[in-house]
């Protein structure tokens, strides 16, 4: 996801991409839709969980391992479009300015107030657990014991990524911009070879760091290689005209490879158990193999698709697409009081998270319109 391109501004590089700022928006809306759906899963990676009690919860599993395996990948792929044509019209040092300023600052209101929000319930769980050892935690502790970014772990990756990029250009490409060229057609040949060496990158990624292993700074690491080799795809699109350059039977071609992989995936998983997640094994190479096929296949699916049917914005569009960045920092808050309140709640796994997620949606964009709205937001967020 791009939360915080320069989108919203017209370059000098080419033309503002309407269908980009809608595909950033549905992208936003799977980011919900994933958590909403972690919230009643079996995978315990939320700020609020309800221990599933029907099979139903084994659905959202497999829905959750096939948007891990694209959705943030071609949030940075997104995000890296824009970086060339902000850093062409700004220089390194503004560059990077306007970097911190969009990112650090919502970083800076999560860990210190939305983050305090959200962790309400896991203290009081760490707190009882520490009282019955005969330990007294106070919430002071508590918090500055576990600094989790949450979903805000993307802003500080994508700052990262945009910093090595300045570091890039000043070091070897020089402070000037190129002219963006015109649509180059992909073949198939490069697509391929691309797909491949990110699922060999991956698989030897993950022997060092395997699946399942989450930090307090990046929950996912171990699609770190994904994420980097996306960015430099976005990187280098524009310059060479590669999104004008995709072919309409491209979405077909990449959403029935992405299809495909994602139901290998799901059959690899199911087959391998714990095998998948890395050390080496050919389960896990199996495993990188598929992902890298989807997200490859997906994003290029969807962005000629986007291209193709969404390239224009009526108010609805304009305001969904404004307030998607802000949307993006405030749904946990979101999703945590709506699922505290449809704890008693008797229904499926699937059918709470249905409630949750359709319920959630339009309350996160509900609310982005006040707190956008806030003296000094517009400039951030």
């Amino acid at each position: 996801m791009t939360v915080a391109t320069d989108s919203t501004t017209a370059t000098r590089t080419g033309p503002r991409l309407l269908y980009v700022d809608n595909l950033r928006t549905a992208l936003t809306v799977l980011v919900v839709v994933h958590h909403a759906a972690v919230t009643y899963s079996t995978i315990p990676r939320w700020f609020y969980r309800e221990a599933p009690t029907d099979a139903s919860a084994a659905v959202l599993d497999c829905l959750l391992v096939l948007d891990q395996a694209f959705f943030m990948g071609a949030f940075f792929l997104v995000s890296g479009l824009f970086v060339p044509g902000s850093y062409d019209r700004k220089g390194g040092g503004r560059f990077l300015r306007d970097r911190l300023l969009r990112l650090g600052v919502p970083l800076l209101v999560w860990l210190l107030v939305l983050r305090a929000v959200v962790t309400v319930g896991q203290y009081t769980t760490a707190r009882d657990d520490a009282a019955q050892q005969g330990v007294d935690m106070p919430y002071w502790q508590y918090y500055l014991g576990d600094w989790n970014l949450g979903p805000m772990w993307f802003v500080w990756v994508l700052f990262a990524f945009s910093a090595l990029y300045a570091l890039w250009r000043q070091m070897f490409a020089g402070g000037e911009g190129r002219t963006p060229a015109t649509g180059r057609a992909l073949g198939a040949a490069p697509v391929i070879g691309f797909v491949l060496g990110l699922s060999l990158l991956t698989y030897l990624w993950r022997i060092a760091v395997p699946m399942g292993l989450g930090i307090t700074v990046m929950p996912t690491p171990g699609y770190l290689p994904q994420y980097a080799a996306l960015f430099v795809v976005g990187v280098l699109a524009p310059r060479r005209g590669w999104l004008e350059g995709l072919p309409r039977t491209a979405a077909r071609t990449g959403l029935a490879v992405a299809v495909v992989a994602a139901v290998a995936l799901i059959l690899v998983i199911a087959a391998s158990g714990d095998a998948y997640g890395g050390d080496g094994t050919w389960q896990s190479l199996a495993t990188a193999t598929c992902e890298s096929a989807l997200a490859v296949g997906a994003v290029i699916g969807l962005l000629v698709l986007f291209r193709s049917h969404l390239g224009e914005q009526g108010r609805l569009r304009r305001f969904l697409s404004g307030h998607a960045y802000t949307v993006y920092l405030i749904h946990p808050v979101v999703l945590v009081t709506l699922g505290l309140a449809l704890a008693g709640v008797q229904a499926p796994a699937v059918v709470k998270f249905v409630l949750l997620a359709v319920l959630g949606l339009p309350l996160c964009w509900a609310l982005a319109l006040p707190v956008r709205a806030l003296p000094g937001a517009r400039r951030v967020l």
